[in-house]
């Protein structure tokens, strides 16, 4: 069984940046990928990025990509997703999830076998 427990979240203004954590506990095995996904009010769950914990490669939705940064340290279990140049629009529940991908595969967020309990982030001014 995996846990994972987010952090980082709170309020920003518009152009800030905010740095959430993802500790997982329990059992990793070598062929995972963890992401993060958002889901604002009265809309669907966004995979927004993820990463590799083999190989470490990485997948960024189009919407975040070149503004957000996932990253990991395998020895502390730990990823985090580095957000910068947020926007309104940014605002929603952060999740971050878990699941087995086979070796070399390419992540994408489209599902988790196991998931935070997310933490709210808010942009505004």
């Amino acid at each position: 069984q995996l846990q994972l427990v987010e952090s980082g979240g709170g309020f920003v203004q518009p152009g800030g940046s905010l740095r959430l954590s993802c500790a997982a506990s329990g059992f990793i095995s070598d062929y995972y990928a963890i992401g993060w996904f958002r889901q604002a009010p009265g809309k669907e769950r966004e995979g927004l990025s993820c990463i590799s914990t083999s190989d470490g490669g990485t997948y960024y939705a189009d919407s975040v990509k070149g503004r957000f940064t996932i990253s990991r340290d395998n020895a502390k279990n730990t990823v985090w997703l580095q957000m910068s140049s947020l926007r309104p629009e940014d605002t929603a529940v952060y999740y971050c999830a878990a699941w087995a991908i086979p070796p070399q595969a390419i992540c994408v967020p489209t599902r988790g076998d196991y998931w935070g309990q997310g933490t709210q982030v808010t942009v505004s001014s």
